[in-house]
């Protein structure tokens, strides 16, 4: 093949993979399997457990598991039949309570009597035909395959997911479905089906039966049924209405607007210089200017000086004829002091010399205007999400005001650490398995948010690290911001390579209230 065919070719081949999407994470279908439960029903007789059948769920709300109808319809025939909530992670289990059933669309909701577990956002809008998905849950095959008993499965564990694609909407069995190619199984019912960045497009109900030689096809409760069965329940939910993507293809975008952004940057720079030396240029012109109109008027004012000190001394002469000896004095007196005058307008005429120190004054009192337009650091700034800068796992977030001082203070409550990034503050939270890095750059006016959705071991270990730390204040001691540092580079050491969800800012600095 010819050489330069070659080269050709594989620069084609590069700007396609270029050009090509970037997929999700794998770590967003992990975080979502949080909140994924295996619902079990067991009965009891004569003081005897027995196990009735299993289900998948999840969480849509910190204490509220959405299933389907058909698998907990054995409790409206049985009042013996208990439900038990079995997450996915830890060693704890739960009961639960059914609060609410609609058997026409298959969607039944769960209360948790204890416990709480992250609850995943639902996706607003329908996804398109041949969108990715992953549905998840415990299928019964998987459980026989490894041979678990029914205690075992009792147990937490992590559940199956399985790909597929959006073959389209159908309405079926009078309610609305999504058609997919994900594999389900016996136990899968009642699990989500997401996209690739974990957020519920509809709730896994039924397969299709296969003779061995067609394609099997699930089919999804739709979330348009998902929605109105939660109004009607009155639980409130998180919806997710921002496009799906992964933040390997977020951190490229960013890279790029930093290269841009950098060489800006050096054009402002270079602009700056030139501008400033324009600056010096015209205020040296100026000054000398200035320096040679005083000189001017200093010796026009000498000779003035000088003319009149003639004049005077002409009157002394006179009056030195005539022998009037107290005017003389007078006039003697004035001839001194106009030739004294004239003698100091000349000599403290301004030098060249002072023309370079008036420009450099109008240089810098120019400059230090602008500066003080421009505005310092501190002060307080409202923040608003830049959704194009942004990868967010449910709705748009609302602003957020920051009251920042120049030590790193925040709130006047919260004290940032200054390290290679910029002023940084970890968090860990106590309500919800998240920890949150947040950063703010008072120059560029950019808050950024990087939050990590962890299992509960990993979520165990940060809050053991966040412990070390007993400040609860603003603080500029040494030791203290030693101490700070500290804790922030453990905990970003703990912390997996990438985070679920980049919350990019854009601040503006708020008018101060004018004084009452």
């Amino acid at each position: 093949m010819n050489p330069m065919r070659l080269i050709a070719l594989l620069i084609t081949a590069c700007a396609a993979l270029m050009a090509a999407p970037l997929t999700a994470d794998p770590a967003d279908i992990q975080a979502a399997s949080r909140s994924v439960v295996r619902v079990v029903l067991v009965a009891e007789e004569d003081g005897e457990t027995f196990y009735v059948g299993h289900g998948s769920g999840f969480a849509v709300a910190p204490d509220k598991i959405i299933t389907n109808a058909h698998l907990v319809a054995p409790l409206r025939e049985d009042a013996s039949i208990r439900i038990g909530i079995i997450p996915s992670e830890g060693t704890t289990t739960y009961g639960g309570r059914l609060v609410a059933i609609s058997p026409r669309n298959d969607l039944a909701l769960i209360q948790m009597e204890k416990g709480r577990l992250p609850s995943l956002a639902l996706l607003s809008t329908p996804l398109d035909d041949g969108a990715s998905v992953m549905a998840i849950g415990y299928p019964a095959a998987v459980d026989r395959a490894q041979g678990l008993d029914a205690r075992e499965t009792v147990a937490p564990m992590a559940p199956v997911k399985t790909p597929g694609v959006i073959s389209g909407g159908r309405t079926t069995r009078d309610f609305d479905t999504i058609l997919h190619t994900a594999a389900l199984a016996k136990g899968n019912s009642g699990g989500p089906l997401v996209d690739l960045c974990g957020r519920v497009a509809g709730v896994n109900s039924f397969g299709s039966l296969s003779d061995g030689n067609d394609a099997e096809y699930g089919f999804a409760v739709s979330n348009r049924e998902l929605f109105g069965f939660l109004r009607s329940a009155k639980v409130d939910y998180q919806l997710a209405d921002s496009p799906c993507r992964s933040v390997a293809e977020l951190s490229a975008e960013e890279r790029a607007r930093s290269a841009q952004a950098a060489e800006d940057a050096r054009e402002r720079q270079q602009a700056e210089k030139a501008e400033r030396r324009d600056l010096e240029e015209r205020a040296l012109r100026d000054a000398e200017h200035a320096v040679i109109s005083a000189r001017e008027n200093h010796l026009f004012f000498a000779a003035l000086m000088l003319v009149l000190a003639g004049v005077a001394g002409a009157a002394t002469w006179t009056l030195h004829e005539r022998e009037d000896m107290q005017r003389r004095k007078i006039a003697g007196g004035i001839t001194a002091v106009l030739a004294v005058t004239a003698v100091l307008g000349f000599v403290l005429r301004p030098g060249f010399d002072r023309a370079e120190e008036m420009a450099l004054a109008a240089v810098k009192k120019e400059l230090g205007g602008k500066d003080a337009l421009a505005g310092g650091s501190d002060g307080t700034y409202m923040c608003r999400i830049v959704p194009e800068r942004s990868k967010i796992s449910a709705s748009s977030p609302e602003p957020v005001e920051i009251a920042w001082t120049a030590s790193g203070c925040v709130n006047g409550r919260t004290q940032y650490g200054q390290d290679a990034d910029g002023w940084t503050r970890v968090f860990v939270r106590n309500e919800d398995q998240l920890v949150a890095i947040n950063q703010f750059n008072p120059d560029t006016r950019e808050f950024r948010t990087e939050n990590f959705q962890l299992g509960l071991t990993a979520m165990d270990s940060a809050r053991k690290i966040r412990a070390r730390y007993t400040s609860q204040s603003c603080t500029t001691e040494p030791d203290r911001m030693a101490e700070l540092e500290d804790m922030q580079k453990a905990l970003r050491l703990a912390l997996p390579a990438q985070p679920n969800e980049v919350l990019t800012y854009s601040c503006t600095a708020k008018a101060a209230k004018p004084a009452e």
